[in-house]
């Protein structure tokens, strides 16, 4: 249901209604049931208001009614005001007149305990028999002053009302939101749109992005998020989003440690919930901001609408110092700032001879004597060095009133020829100046730093946006799955049937099968503990290398049972393989219980989980993308043929992560984890050489 387009349709009479009931209106402006007419009534709301008050004719100077029943029209969104004993009988009221969507801002629910979440049960099975949109209960409720509704209790409103603009605020959180709204406001940023979900017993934070996206006055989603429960509703808003090309910026709190509950998978322990959000909104294009002050800057930033794809950093200065600022910036952000074309260099060397070209170009001083230097600096830096992005840092001189307004003017020529740039401004000036310039089209920003994460969080977002679609998926591979965990010999087995290649090996149920096994196979060889109750060998020395003869294999037989017995393993089994070579990976599978199956990928060994250079991807996808996971990590160089190493076959290492991902993705919920680690990456393809598998126990039979 959350997939469908029209199930975000749904919430159109609840954010942007023709009619509205408050159930408990009040004649005080200042309580819960009479903030909202109050507000309303101020702000203009063109529909009609009816207030619900059994002891009252008229509330606020409107007409009041006794009951749901007496009401003289069915709205098109109710808002319930009332305590929580009396909420359920008035959504009976509602759905039995055929109101479509409540906004329920009564608490007392599943946020107190078990009664209370027992309750809130009941809310949402009249709403679902009746085929209502509920929105809370426990949330401070919504407002859209494009039409003047303001289902809404928050005091902040009583500071000042929204600036027009395309900004929606989508969060679970309600004071968070209205905190986000006011320092928008008070920056002069527009957000006319913002919904709190509260409990999100029906309606859901994925529903409310997803409206958003569909929404043709919003142009930007900033979005709170203290939890995911809805993944695949969740999913669809981004997706919904990106075919919009609508940013969203969303900061999530909270880090969960649910996913390195797994006792077996290393997969699990690395991923956790955090790690899984950011590789689904990284899969989205979404943006994730670490603070409340990055979340307004992106949010601003992206209401420009301009996005490059390929996004370079021009910076034109008067301090060399801010330069150097202003890179360590760019380049923590991974924003690129290539040099400036030698002949335009040349060229401004001679206009300044002490100036410094190369980028950021630092026009020194001289810009006191003669203001034009602006615009013939930043005019090359946009026709010679071609950077989507430019910043110019001005400080205090771009809003002096002697040099200021010439500035802004020699900018805003530049800007005027090429209005597909994205041109930011630092400076220090009163909030009027800031104002003008952004009249003009600049992003001003005081802190040159935040500039810069803003500037490469639009490129980011470019990328996303001018990204082609997957290629289509082959079909997934079927598995006959075992009833219980498999040994990691059977895993293998289970592996290559999904064409997942691994080391040549044998499973050897006596000393005399196990030399067998390395004779044919060749000195050296592995052996290893076998056993489907030994998920991680090497704890308990379960793994010999380099048995180089015959009189080895034997003598290792005996060490591996022996420590085998003296771990308690109850017939301990022993596997040969071929010994090989390569750089060690990692690829796994954990179960998430919001996303589904996310595959992981990183350098092997047992040192993967202390350094945490991985990348994660929802599952499925093809080789490109597990290509771009591959190069990704921060080691990929020792992959791609560092210091004179021979390079591996990524495209075969590509091959085998996409396969994996199909694998798990047809599993379904049976499959709880899968390690491979090590995986083996070679110049002539790659090898399993070690597999642990974790079935569901629950659902086996």
């Amino acid at each position: 249901m959350n997939e469908s387009p029209a199930h975000f349709a749904s919430l159109t009479p609840m954010i942007a209604p023709r009619s509205v009931a408050i159930l408990g209106a009040s004649t005080d402006p200042t309580r819960i049931g009479g903030r909202p007419i109050a507000y309303m009534k101020r702000r203009g709301f063109a529909g009609r208001i009816l207030p619900v008050n059994p002891n009252r004719a008229e509330v606020q100077g409107l007409p009041a009614w006794p009951s749901v029943a007496a009401l003289p029209e069915v709205p098109d969104v109710a808002i319930l005001a009332l305590s929580a004993s009396l909420a359920e009988a008035a959504m009976g009221e509602l759905a039995a007149s055929g109101v479509k969507t409540v906004i329920a801002l009564s608490a007392g629910f599943a946020e107190v305990d078990e009664a209370g979440a027992a309750a809130q049960a009941r809310l949402v099975a009249i709403a679902r028999k009746a085929g209502m949109r509920l929105l809370g209960p426990n949330c401070l409720g919504l407002f859209n002053d494009r039409i003047g509704f303001y289902p809404m209790f928050s005091a902040s409103l009583e500071n000042g009302w929204p600036v027009p603009g395309p900004i929606g605020i989508a969060s679970q959180s309600g004071a968070f939101a209205t905190h986000v709204f006011g320092a928008m406001r008070d920056r002069g940023i527009g957000a006319q749109l913002c919904v709190t979900t509260g409990n999100e017993a029906e309606v859901t934070l994925a529903d409310v992005i997803g409206w958003m996206a569909e929404d043709p006055e919003t142009e930007v989603i900033a979005a709170y998020a203290e939890g995911i429960a809805d993944g695949p509703g969740f999913i669809a808003a981004l997706a919904a989003a990106r075919a919009a090309r609508k940013p969203v910026v969303m900061m999530k709190v909270g880090r969960s440690a649910r996913g390195s509950a797994a006792a077996r998978s290393h997969t699990g322990a690395i991923a956790g919930d955090d790690r899984v959000i950011d590789a689904v909104l990284a899969e989205f294009g979404a943006i994730r901001a670490r603070t409340t002050e990055e979340l307004i800057d992106i949010a601003y930033a992206a209401t420009r609408r301009i996005t490059p794809a390929r996004n370079t950093l021009g910076v034109i200065t008067i301090s060399g110092g801010a330069g150097v600022l202003i890179s360590d910036a760019a380049e923590a952000v991974g924003l690129a700032m290539p040099d400036m074309p030698e002949a335009a260099q040349a060229a401004l060397k001679e206009a300044v001879p002490f100036s410094a070209p190369r980028n950021p170009v630092d026009c020194t001083a001289q810009i006191f004597n003669d203001i034009t230097l602006v615009g013939r600096f930043a005019d090359a830096m946009v026709e010679q060095g071609g950077y989507a992005s430019i910043l110019a840092f001005f400080s205090g001189m771009g809003a002096a009133p002697s040099m200021g307004p010439a500035a802004r003017a020699q900018l805003r020529a530049v800007l005027d020829r090429h209005p597909d740039r994205l041109m930011a401004v630092s400076l220090i000036g009163p909030p009027q100046v800031h104002r003008e310039y952004e009249a003009d089209g600049f992003l001003v920003f005081e802190d040159p730093t935040r500039a810069v994460n803003a500037l490469a969080a639009m490129g980011r977002l470019g990328a996303a946006f001018a990204a082609p679609p997957p290629a289509p998926l082959p079909p997934f591979p079927t598995i006959p799955w075992p009833a219980t965990n498999p040994d990691e010999h059977q895993a293998k087995r289970l592996l290559a049937a999904a064409g997942i290649p691994a080391v040549e090996e044998a499973a050897c149920a006596t000393e005399q099968e196990a030399v067998a096994a390395a004779e044919a196979f060749g000195f050296p060889v592995v052996m290893k503990l076998l056993s489907p109750e030994l998920a991680h060998k090497s704890e308990i020395g379960g793994v010999l290398l380099n048995i180089a003869d015959a009189d080895a294999v034997r003598a290792g037989h005996a060490t591996l049972i022996a420590r085998g017995r003296a771990a308690g393993l109850r017939e301990p089994g022993i596997l040969v393989a071929r010994q090989v070579a390569g750089v060690e990976c990692i690829m796994g599978i954990h179960r998430d219980p919001v996303f589904g199956s996310v595959a992981l990928f990183g350098l092997g060994g047992v040192f993967v989980e202390i350094l945490g250079d991985v990348a994660l991807r929802r599952c499925p996808f093809g080789p490109a993308e597990a290509e771009a996971m591959i190069r990704s990590i921060r080691a990929a160089p020792l992959l791609t043929g560092a210091r004179g190493r021979p390079p591996c076959d990524i495209a075969a290492l590509a091959a085998t992560l996409s396969r994996l991902s199909l694998l798990a993705h047809g599993a379904g919920p049976r499959l709880r984890s899968i390690d491979l680690n090590p995986v083996f990456a070679r110049p002539d393809g790659c090898l399993v050489a070690d597999a642990v598998i974790e079935l569901d126990p629950d659902d086996a039979g």
